[in-house]
């Protein structure tokens, strides 16, 4: 008979996401020694090691890697007869992890996460930020259940769903010789100085094409936030093209505006990304149903 336990699944499941028995050991209300004494009991039952120990380190190795999903998948069923089995049927518990590119992350998180949280206060949701490549890798390793992405995706293991349309928009100080043209042209921006994102990311793919419209400039700058760009704009460094939430706040103030271009597309897509073969329990289904 099988002898594996919801615990030690637990337990795994926590060590694993968290790639820490200590922070495993705090989200479960466990002793370090508990857990790890827990996740040696399930890699005894097994009959094989699901972590790799270096210099007091855990690394999920590929038996563990093919094990989390399965074992996710068991909790999450475990929770969902236990709620149609009690009396609390409509509270919906669990934790969420979601994965969000850096403008959804940090601009968009009230309209991507907004209605769940309302909603479903019982769960805990779990957001990490990061670029569109991260969540596409946190996605493929079962760590993220959901992602939210401004970069195209296609991968062969992942669904991509569109959630809604964003734009970017180019700005400069009120100051800057561009802001005071009434009338701006593409051959306006002849030499002009361009802050970009760093390459690799969304944004930047994103400007450099729509960019492509225009005569050279020059890139005095490349960072890797979006804010850190916006900051470097207002200190008169150069000019950046930017999505239109991150700069509402600085337009607002006078500290920057917006340069019209109608002669530039720079419309793009968000999209919502699952891994195909990754159960949608009731939380995933509860939360696309929100957004």
């Amino acid at each position: 008979m099988i002898g594996i336990t919801a615990r030690q699944l637990e337990a795994f499941v926590a060590t694993a996401t968290s790639r820490s028995v200590r922070a495993a050991a705090e989200q479960l209300h466990l002793t370090q020694p508990a857990v790890s004494m827990t996740l040696a009991e399930l890699e005894r039952q097994l009959g094989t090691p699901l972590f790799d120990r270096e210099r007091g380190r855990l690394h999920m190795n590929h038996h563990g890697r093919d094990l989390l999903p399965m074992a996710r998948e068991i909790l999450e069923r475990m929770r969902e007869l236990y709620r149609h089995t009690s009396e609390q049927t409509q509270q919906m518990t669990g934790e969420l992890r979601l994965g969000a590119s850096n403008t959804v992350g940090n601009y968009l998180v009230g309209s991507l996460l907004g209605t769940f949280v309302k909603m479903y206060a019982e769960v805990a949701v779990h957001l990490t930020v990061g670029n569109t490549d991260a969540i596409v890798a946190g996605l493929l390793d079962h760590t993220l259940d959901l992602g939210c992405v401004e970069g195209p995706v296609s991968h062969p293991q992942l669904e991509v769903r569109a959630w809604r349309e964003d734009v970017l928009v180019v700005c400069a100080r009120p100051d800057h010789v561009l802001a005071k043209r009434r009338r701006l042209r593409a051959h306006d921006f002849s030499g002009t100085r361009w802050i970009m994102r760093e390459p690799g990311s969304a944004t930047r793919a994103l400007n450099e094409r729509a960019l492509s419209a225009l005569p050279g400039g020059q890139v005095v700058m490349e960072l890797g936030q979006v804010e850190a760009i916006k900051q470097a704009v207002v200190a008169g460094l150069g000019i950046a093209c930017l999505p239109a939430a991150a700069v509402d706040d600085a337009v607002a103030a006078h500290r920057l505006v917006v340069l019209p271009t109608p002669f530039l597309d720079l419309r793009r897509s968000l999209s919502l990304v699952l891994h195909k073969t990754r159960y949608r329990g009731a939380l995933i289904k509860a939360f696309l149903a929100s957004v």
